[in-house]
């Protein structure tokens, strides 16, 4: 089984991420997930994630979204986890603005086992405690060491 520490790396967990809207946030994770893996095209990215949203918001609840997608291109999943400087409108579920993005790239021909890592994404996300564990994170490292803490069972 794939495993979210397995996709999420310390330089695609960022705090303090300029917001603003949510088409200038999908082009933050864009631009990061190009910077990362230069490989994936930026603007393929960024269409890519725009495209999902149109099928319905993200927006998750509780200041959460999970942009996914899948990715012409892509060879294995990839992560990236963004605690925004300010929380935006995401038309979530519950109405209430984003500040954490957990987001999850696979390739196009994305199997049981993708589904799978957006469960275990949304299942983790979905405790308070863990939530504000991400949220009072002091910098990137920290951000990216709660996930392996939560996923190690800590």
């Amino acid at each position: 089984m794939i495993r979210l520490e397995n996709i999420l790396t310390p330089g695609r967990s960022l705090m303090n991420v300029p917001g603003g809207s949510k088409k200038r946030v999908l082009e933050q994770i864009a631009n990061l997930i190009h910077r990362e893996v230069p490989e994936l095209d930026m603007q393929t990215v960024f269409e890519s994630l725009i495209a999902r949203e149109k099928l319905g918001s993200t927006g998750f609840g509780n200041g959460i979204a999970i942009p996914h997608c899948r990715l012409k291109g892509c060879e294995a999943p990839i992560s990236a986890l963004l605690h925004l400087d300010a929380p935006v409108d995401f038309d979530a579920i519950d109405g209430a603005p984003v500040d954490l993005l957990f987001v999850l790239l696979v390739p196009e021909a994305a199997t049981d086992a993708h589904l799978e890592l957006l469960r275990q994404i949304a299942s983790m996300l979905d405790r308070k405690e863990v939530r504000d564990r991400l949220r009072a994170a002091g910098n990137n490292e920290s951000l990216y060491n709660v996930v392996l803490e939560v996923q190690n069972g800590q």
